[in-house]
């Protein structure tokens, strides 16, 4: 399970028209900012800056909402909440649908996908913490509050960086949408298509690999794409990790690039974050619980 966030540049691109972007004729409408703590950029073709102001402030509003949600270290967020108290009251609709789906997607990959391993991140970055126990079994959560139940009154943690991302991605996606852009490209580390940007095209996306380099390229619409790999270079250029940390003895790193396309960011994120600790048939009976998604690349990290 992930422990550090995949977070990237941030690239927004929506197509308010359906043409080509290259266009001269067609006005571009461009914001950066900070977006999840990274930097974050967002065009828009077809509208001009004056048009865009609204969508921009739109997804500005969303993406401070979901940080109130998912951040492992933003103070007040409910995650924070959750794992400096050992209990979340009142968790919004947010938390409890990735919550669902984790729950799902742990079942299907026979326990890889395990938020819980947050304690283990702590130890291996060689943080001090009191007794502590991993376990997604040791997870309550409904609407009126999300608990954990380690046996002995153990410590518990838990990070959703291995799937929030998804659906962040995805709900970006649907701010959009609401404001009529039907044509749209978001990359938030996982890609979410829509539509297309131009008449009879798909989007072009690339598969790139944790130097950077681009591995694979597709094309996708109204699809998401994640890409997850256990090791990951540092500042320096060096291989560091694994960042990707198995929840029991019995599941090992695989030494893999993984990419899942699904229908929506999140499932795509969950997804290829598990299957790095997983052997391609494991992967492929862990694909069979879900329609539509399918591993679009599996490769060997040097």
């Amino acid at each position: 399970m992930t422990t550090l966030t995949r977070r990237r540049f941030l690239t927004i691109s929506a197509a308010a028209v359906a043409l080509p972007v290259q266009a001269a004729t067609v006005p571009m409408a461009n914001w950066s900012g900070i977006a999840l703590g990274a930097p974050a950029s967002l065009q828009i073709a077809g509208l001009t800056t004056e048009q865009a102001t609204p969508v921009f402030t739109k997804i500005e509003g969303e993406l401070s909402r979901l940080e109130q949600v998912f951040s492992l270290y933003k103070n007040g967020s409910e995650l924070s909440r959750l794992n400096s108290n050992g209990i979340l009251k009142a968790p919004s609709p947010d938390m409890l649908a990735v919550l669902s789906l984790t729950g799902a997607i742990h079942a299907a990959t026979n326990g890889a996908f395990d938020p819980t391993v947050q304690p283990l991140w702590q130890k291996s970055v060689g943080m001090k913490s009191p007794d502590s126990t991993t376990g997604w079994q040791h997870l309550r959560f409904d609407s009126s509050a999300v608990t954990f139940a380690a046996p002995n009154g153990a410590q518990m943690g838990l990070t959703l960086n291995g799937i929030a991302q998804g659906y962040v991605t995805d709900q970006i996606a649907a701010v959009l949408h609401d404001a009529g852009l039907r044509d749209v490209l978001v990359d938030m580390g996982e890609v979410l298509a829509k539509g297309s940007p131009a008449p009879g095209r798909d989007w072009n996306v690339g598969i790139a690999a944790p130097e950077g380099q681009v591995v694979e390229r597709l094309t996708l619409s109204d699809r998401a794409l994640a890409t997850s790999a256990p090791f990951v270079p540092n500042a320096g250029g060096q291989m560091t990790g694994p960042h990707i940390l198995p929840p029991t003895p019995r599941h090992k790193v695989q030494q893999t690039l993984v990419s899942i396309s699904a229908p929506t960011a999140v499932l795509a994120d969950g997804l290829s974050t598990a299957c790095c600790l997983l052997s391609a048939s494991q992967i492929n009976q862990a694909l069979s619980h879900f329609p539509n998604t399918q591993i679009e690349t599996r490769q060997e990290l040097s």
